[in-house]
């Protein structure tokens, strides 16, 4: 819900405005003057504020400029007479979004708050990204069969509402997963809003989640919305639920079921549209048999299941998700960067406890290191560097392991196709359902080229 000030010495403007705006569903907060919606600005958060320029001791610009020593980001919208627009210009240099001139139509400033919530929308997300992601992928890769599937319901889900549940070891790209469900999905245009059960405390979890009023605790100076309320009209991302305490459990249960909500500290309903996303790498039905997390619960979260698989099983989306971090780092360290065949072997070999992000993080790490443009196997981490080729498949021995007999009857699928292909590499990877440098990646690997 939308919480507006509206500041207006004329009781009757005052009215008029707070009757609009409150039949549209918002919550509107009055003010007579200046001092008091300082005063009210202050005890409360505040999502728009709608201001007379002129008013007695304390005018518009002196409201404006309080608030945006106190909430750079808060929208002011300014209301003047036709003979001092001199002041709303002023008004516009000292950061209000925009002003009216009187007498104007409701019609008018419909469209002009409509637009100041955009803005803050936009802001507010920005804020939070910002805050809670350090870095993404910026797109999904990988034409595994595997991470197909993943695309496949991923296009299923995000249309409608429902919960998802996404599993996942860490670094497989959960986050990720739950962009792109955000995205593709009707919420699109809201926000989305991530929150790390792991990273916050638990004594401040709850006041993250839920907000908090006006002195619910110790330092609670001023009413503050949570992140469940932020994320109205939008999606929130609960990443590592299996780590919310038991008591958070049962607050996040009824939300689900009644929508609603109470700030920390307050005792006033709040009805909140959001849809929710979680993510984990813990085994919750584990979890359930260990009293740590709740059945109901679990149930209601999961209506959709997600699961990412590990690295080590899709090996052949690795070329390419290499090709995409060399090219992110060519492009942050001024360089042209490429990778030896052999490193890639290695990098193709490895098991990657750490999924894509230890991925990415082997990449920058040898990019920074290399001499010159070329990553060498010698520019790796010592644990891939210990890692031995696999035997070569023209010794097809019967003790070979289930690494090498799958690597040999890949070499003679790959090998069939190119010949039923005449050699169009193109042709043959539309076959395979491979990217073409992955291809001419594995024919390098099984010594097919010529």
């Amino acid at each position: 819900m939308i919480r507006m000030l509206i500041v207006e010495d004329k009781e009757a403007m005052r009215q008029s405005l707070a009757r609009l705006f409150s039949e549209k569903g918002h919550e509107v907060v009055e003010a007579a003057s200046g001092a008091e919606a300082l005063e009210r600005f202050n005890e409360m958060e505040t999502d728009l504020v709608i201001t007379d320029l002129q008013m007695g001791e304390v005018d518009g610009l002196q409201v404006l400029r309080e608030i945006k020593k106190r909430a750079p980001h808060t929208p002011v919208l300014m209301v003047t007479a036709f003979g001092s627009v001199e002041g709303a210009v002023e008004a516009m240099r000292q950061g209000a979004f925009d002003y009216l001139l009187k007498p104007f139509s409701l019609t008018e400033i419909e469209a002009k708050v409509e637009k100041a919530l955009e803005q803050r929308r936009l802001l507010t997300e920005n804020r939070y990204l910002r805050e809670t992601l350090n870095h993404t992928v910026g797109r999904m890769i990988g034409r595994s069969e595997r991470m197909q599937q993943v695309y496949r319901l991923i296009e299923k889900v995000a249309p409608n509402t429902a919960p998802v549940l996404i599993l996942g070891e860490t670094g497989t790209g959960k986050e990720l997963v739950a962009r792109e469900i955000h995205q593709g999905g009707a919420r699109k245009e809201g926000p989305f809003i991530a929150v790390n059960c792991g990273a916050i405390p638990e004594n401040l979890l709850e006041s993250e989640l839920f907000g908090y009023e006006k002195g619910a605790f110790t330092g609670a100076s001023s009413q503050k919305k949570g992140r469940l309320e932020l994320a109205e009209g939008g999606t929130l991302f609960l990443d590592e639920i299996g780590e919310l305490p038991l008591p958070l459990q049962v607050k996040l249960l009824r939300f689900l079921q009644e929508r609603e909500i109470q700030r920390v500290g307050g005792t006033k309903t709040i009805r909140v549209d959001v849809r929710l996303v979680a993510a984990t790498n813990r085994d919750l039905k584990q979890e359930i048999e260990e009293h740590r997390f709740r059945e109901d619960l679990y149930y209601r979260i999961r209506v959709i299941e997600i699961h990412l698989p590990p690295l080590r099983e899709r090996h052949g989306d690795i070329p390419e998700l290499a090709a995409y971090f060399l090219q992110k780092f060519s492009r942050e360290l001024h360089k042209n960067l490429d990778i030896l065949p052999e490193a890639l072997d290695l990098m193709t070999l490895y098991a990657w406890p750490g999924n894509v992000r230890e991925l990415e993080n082997v990449i920058e790490r040898a990019a920074v290191l290399a001499e010159g443009e070329i990553i060498k196997p010698g520019d790796l981490p010592p644990e891939l560097q210990l890692i031995s080729a696999p035997a070569a498949s023209h010794g097809e021995s019967r003790e070979a392991g289930l690494t090498e007999r799958l690597e040999m009857i890949e070499r003679d699928i790959i090998r069939k196709t190119l010949e039923e292909t005449t050699g169009n590499q193109t042709q043959a990877a539309r076959v395979l359902r491979l990217h073409r440098s992955s291809l001419q990646y594995k024919m390098r690997k099984y010594r097919l080229l010529d």
